[in-house]
C-alpha cells in the first residue's frame, strides 16, 4: 500500500467534504504493491475483480463512512482505515482503535458520527470523526452477552431510525435446547435504542426488545431499501433423521442454511420464532423418504414422533423465503441500491465432502405490489441465486478451523458510498485479503 503525503490527503478530504455527492474513485484494473491473490478464483464474465489489500489479520467487517475511508474490523487486532487515491487503489492506512478483543460487529450511523464495534460479550459505541479518521468517548452499549462457540456478535445500525441498534447472538452449542425460550438471550436477534441507554449500557438478556429469535447463528445481517431486515443463517452439523428408531445420516445436503425475512425493527413480526432448536429446513428432499411431502425449503425435524413432527412446524416456526446448501456458512450480506439483488459472501464448509461454499451469492430480489421486497425466486427454488465470484475448486477445499483453510475463506461484503463498487474480504489467517468487484458496463 502507498502513503499519501499529508498535503495531499488533506487537499482530498477537504474536496471529498465540499462535494454533496457521495465520494467515488475508479475501479482499478491492478494496484501496485499488493501481492496477487493468495487463492485461485472464478469470476463470473458479467464483472470485473480487483485484488486491493493484503496481510491483514482476519478483516471480518468493511464499511465507508461518507468521506470514502474504508473501515475494517479485523479480528483480535482492532478497526483499521484506509483512505484511496486516484487510481482506486488503497493510497493510506492507519490503526482507528486497537483491541484484541474486537472480533465482527462494525456499524456506523447514517450520519457518520456514532460507531459501533463488538467483542464476545460487549457493544461499545465511540464518537467518530470522519475528516481526522479518529474516535473519541468510548461507552459500553450492551454487555453481558454470553459466550459458546459462535463468538460473533453481528452488530448493525437501522438507516430508518438511528437510534436502533441490532445485536445478533448465535447459539452456544449444536443443539442448544434453551434456546426454545428467548430469555436465553441466544440464537436470537435483538434491538437496543442506544439513545435511552442505561449509563453502564444493557444488559443483553434481560433488556432490550426481541426481533427474532430460533435463529440458530444469523451472522449475516441486511437492511433491505425499506429498512426491513433479512438474515442469512448458519444451520446445523452432524444430523441425523431418526424414526421409528433408525438413525438414517442426512447431514451431507441437509438442514439448508436459510434466507429469512426478519421484518421490521421497529414494528417486529407478531410470530418471530424461526424454529431453532426444533425445526429445520430441507436441502435435500431425497433424504426423507419417510416423508415424500417435504421439498426444499420444508420445515422438518430431526426426530419426529407422536407428540411433534415435520406438520407440527407448520404455523409455529416461520419458514425461509429462501434455502441455500447446508453447510456452506453465510457471514455478511448486502442488497445493491435498488434493492434488485441481495449479495451475500459464503465462508465455506467444514461438515461435508466435497466442500461447498467459499463464493459470493447473487440472489435476485422483485418488489411486491405492497411496496416489500422478496426473493425473485420461489421458496422451493434451489436455483434462487447465482456464484459470482468463488473458489476455483471449492470441493478440494479443505478448512480445519473457522480461520484455517487450503482456500479463502470469504467474510465481509459491502458497497462503496456511491452503490456502484462491492467490496469482500477473505478471513483466512494465513492472508487476510480485500477485493473490489464492479459490473461490466
Amino acid at each position: 500500500m502507498r502513503w499519501l503525503t499529508t498535503a495531499t490527503a488533506v487537499a482530498a478530504l477537504v474536496g471529498q467534504a465540499l462535494s454533496q455527492d457521495p465520494p467515488t474513485f475508479p475501479f482499478p484494473a491492478s494496484c501496485t504493491g499488493v501481492d496477487a491473490p493468495r487463492y485461485p478464483y472464478t469470476l463470473d464474465a458479467g464483472w470485473s475483480a480487483t485484488k486491493i489489500a493484503s496481510g491483514l489479520r482476519q478483516p471480518r467487517t468493511i464499511i465507508f463512512d461518507n468521506l470514502g475511508h474504508m473501515l475494517v474490523l479485523q479480528a483480535t487486532m482492532g478497526i483499521s482505515v484506509h483512505t484511496f487515491g486516484a487510481d482506486g487503489c488503497i493510497n493510506s492506512t492507519k490503526t482507528l482503535f486497537q483491541s484484541s478483543g474486537l472480533n465482527h460487529g462494525l456499524s456506523l450511523t447514517p450520519d457518520n458520527k456514532i460507531l459501533y464495534a463488538s467483542s464476545q460479550t460487549t457493544v461499545w459505541s465511540w464518537t467518530y470523526d470522519a475528516a481526522a479518521m479518529t474516535v473519541t468517548g468510548q461507552k459500553t452499549v450492551v454487555s453481558g452477552i454470553g459466550q459458546g462457540i459462535h463468538s460473533t456478535r453481528t452488530t448493525v445500525v437501522s438507516p430508518k431510525n438511528p437510534n436502533l441498534i441490532l445485536v445478533s447472538v448465535g447459539a452456544n452449542s449444536n443443539w442448544d435446547t434453551q434456546t426454545i425460550d428467548p430469555g436465553a438471550g441466544r440464537a436470537i436477534v435483538k434491538v437496543f435504542d442506544a439513545s435511552a441507554a442505561p449509563a453502564n449500557g444493557y444488559t443483553f438478556n434481560s433488556q432490550g426488545t426481541v426481533l427474532a429469535y430460533g435463529l440458530r447463528n444469523e451472522v449475516a445481517l441486511a437492511f433491505d431499501p425499506n429498512g426491513h431486515v433479512w438474515g442469512a443463517e448458519n444451520s446445523g452439523d452432524d444430523f441425523r433423521r431418526t424414526v421409528n428408531g433408525q438413525a438414517i445420516d442426512i447431514h451431507i445436503d441437509n438442514p439448508a442454511e436459510e434466507l429469512n425475512y426478519l421484518g421490521d425493527p421497529e414494528a417486529p413480526l407478531a410470530n418471530n420464532w424461526f424454529g431453532y432448536p426444533t425445526c429445520f429446513t430441507v436441502w435435500e428432499p431425497s433424504n426423507f423418504a419417510d416423508n415424500t411431502a417435504l421439498k426444499t425449503g420444508s420445515q422438518f425435524v430431526v426426530t419426529p414422533n407422536t407428540t411433534f413432527n415435520d406438520a407440527s412446524c407448520e404455523g409455529k416456526s416461520v419458514p425461509p423465503s429462501l434455502s441455500f446448501p447446508a453447510h456452506m456458512a453465510p457471514i455478511s450480506n448486502g442488497f445493491d441500491k435498488a434493492g434488485e439483488n441481495l449479495y451475500i459472501t459464503f465462508h465455506g464448509s467444514w461438515d461435508r465432502q466435497p466442500a461447498q461454499g467459499y463464493f459470493v451469492a447473487e440472489v435476485p430480489f422483485t418488489r411486491k405490489e405492497d411496496g416489500t421486497f422478496a426473493p425473485a425466486a420461489a421458496p422451493d427454488s434451489k436455483t434462487g441465486y447465482k456464484n459470482i465470484i468463488g473458489a476455483q475448486n471449492p470441493g478440494s477445499c479443505n478448512s480445519p478451523s473457522l480461520t484455517m483453510s487450503t482456500c479463502w475463506r470469504l467474510a465481509a461484503l459491502t458497497w462503496d458510498p456511491a452503490g456502484t463498487k462491492l467490496f469482500i474480504s477473505s478471513d483466512n489467517q494465513a492472508s487476510g485479503e480485500i477485493f473490489v468487484l464492479q459490473k461490466k458496463a
